[in-house]
């Protein structure tokens, strides 16, 4: 069930398949003869001197994919001076997790249906320091995920004999979830939890009043770094350019928004184009390999975000496992640039 919520994708999740075989029939032209000695992958966004050109992309409830999740996380992105971007819908506080990175760390904001609860996590995202925000707006209302409404997915969890038999066919997650839970409580969007508006996390809530308004409040609200996330159309681009955004996020959420939406790599060329090279970039949708990561580089990309590969290293081994996923990455991305 986890690993469908995960790994699902929206409608016949067909753009999910679409955004890694575009990326894997992207071709390189090797140069030769060039001292390559001295490559190396560590890079500059937003004024973060980040030591891979790749980072954390905002993800919800990650504690799910393995107890603890958004610590490890915290504890790699300090360690290898890369940004984690901190989903509203985070396992943990967004004052927790900016402190276990040590500074090294974004924070992802929805346009929810509260908007005291918007103004609230803007303000407590300035109160820990945060540099950066990142305003997501792909998402005005929810998907429809088949895996999901086959499996009876929900937050909050929902119980049920299919339910109690997944989890107890997978006796090593569910024993570490367990003991993690006796010690810290059931996983749950800590965000909300702790929030002064008592505002519940709804999955399935609506975020369609937002509008090119709020993005202009916000930007006149919010005195660091925005990034706009989601973007796809090189019009809309040009737009939130104009507005005072400092980068531009491309991404069709990994497919699991809109599944007729354009291939996320396709849109980053377009959008390369539209904004000029002064903009910076930050892609994510289809990566699956540090290749993929120096692809969606040469296309235009300042930056990249890691998502589910993240979420399956987290899945196979906790801490052990995000970190060899991240290696995997690094060592992909370094033989590609020889």
């Amino acid at each position: 069930m986890l690993y469908d919520f995960i790994a699902g994708a929206s409608g016949d999740e067909s753009l999910h398949d679409k955004n890694s075989q575009a990326l894997n029939e992207v071709r390189l032209m090797p140069r030769v003869l060039r001292n390559i000695s001295k490559r190396s992958l560590s890079c500059q966004i937003l004024g973060l001197e980040a030591d891979y050109p790749f980072g954390f992309a905002p993800m919800g409830m990650t504690n799910l994919a393995w107890p603890g999740a958004d610590k490890f996380m915290a504890r790699e992105a300090s360690r290898r001076r890369i940004p984690l971007c901190v989903s509203t819908a985070s396992s943990s506080t967004l004052e927790q997790i900016i402190a276990d990175a040590d500074g090294y760390a974004w924070f992802q904001l929805y346009a929810d249906q509260s908007p005291d609860f918007v103004d609230e996590l803007v303000s407590r995202a300035e109160a820990a320091n945060y540099s950066t925000l990142i305003f997501t707006v792909d998402v005005p209302i929810p998907s429809v995920r088949a895996r999901d409404l086959k499996n009876g997915f929900a937050m909050p969890m929902r119980w049920g004999p299919s339910q109690i038999w997944d989890f107890a066919s997978h006796p090593r997650w569910t024993l570490a979830t367990l003991a993690y839970s006796i010690r810290n409580g059931l996983p749950k969007p800590m965000n909300y939890a702790t929030s002064s508006q008592k505002t519940k996390f709804i999955r399935k809530a609506s975020r369609d009043a937002a509008d090119w308004g709020f993005l202009s409040k916000l930007r006149d609200k919010w005195r660091g770094k925005l990034i706009i996330k989601g973007v796809q159309c090189p019009e809309d681009a040009i737009r939130i350019k104009a507005m005072g955004a400092d980068a531009i996020y491309v991404s069709n959420h990994g497919g699991r928004q809109l599944n007729a939406a354009p291939v996320s790599i396709h849109s980053l060329t377009q959008i390369r184009q539209a904004v000029g090279h002064d903009m910076p970039l930050i892609f994510d949708s289809g990566i699956r390999s540090g290749e993929h990561v120096i692809k969606a580089i040469a296309l235009g990309a300042d930056f990249v975000m890691l998502g589910r590969l993240v979420m399956f290293g987290l899945g196979s081994g906790g801490a052990t496992g995000l970190s060899n996923i991240l290696d995997v990455i690094a060592d992909e991305a370094s033989a590609v640039m020889g």
